[in-house]
């Protein structure tokens, strides 16, 4: 048994939950809530992100500003954040589009505040599911001789340590997510 694939395989989960709650809109302006959205561009014949079509940038707290790369497809860039249904209102400015991103009400705080929850007691489950096969791979281990007794609890205290500490990360996450979405 190797506790680095355990290890590995909770890191891969911390971080599909950093990328999953980066996508969840506070107040402020943040690249993270335009720069996957699919764009239909060049008449249709290419479905793009618009970070592959764009720079993106915030020019204060309220306001992302995209700027094309080719400044043909501008249109295509405002109409597909648009259509995206993020709550979102794109505006071509020149050669830019601005992006002015309305403030939170309290209400819609907390229901982002919950959805949050769900998708961090989300990634607690898929770290109890990984160690949980960690521990049955331990155990099939013990049963063919494989490892000593010792072993067996050494390692088990080893999938329990990095199991804590990886619950406990995604606890502060959570807990800096949730007062990112209560500061107004």
């Amino acid at each position: 048994m190797d506790i680095t694939q355990t290890q590995l395989q909770m890191q891969k989960v911390l971080e599909i939950l950093k990328t999953d709650l980066s996508t969840v809109r506070t107040g402020r302006a943040a690249p993270s809530l335009v720069e996957n959205i699919v764009i239909n561009a060049y008449g249709g014949t290419q479905k793009l992100r618009v970070l592959e079509l764009a720079t993106i940038g915030s020019l204060d707290p309220q306001t992302l500003v995209v700027t094309p790369f080719d400044v043909s497809i501008i249109g295509e860039i405002q109409k597909g954040i648009q259509e995206a249904n993020v709550g979102l209102n794109p505006v071509v400015d020149g050669q830019v589009v601005r992006i002015s991103i309305p403030p939170l009400s309290q209400e819609r705080r907390e229901e982002l505040v919950a959805l949050v929850n769900q998708k961090l007691e989300g990634g607690k489950i898929q770290i109890r599911q990984v160690r949980h096969e960690a521990m049955e791979e331990i155990k099939k281990q013990s049963n063919n001789k494989e490892i000593t007794e010792d072993d067996v609890l050494r390692l088990e205290k080893e999938v329990q340590r990095t199991t804590d500490e990886t619950i406990a990360e995604i606890d502060a996450l959570g807990k800096r997510k949730e007062e990112e979405l209560m500061t107004v």
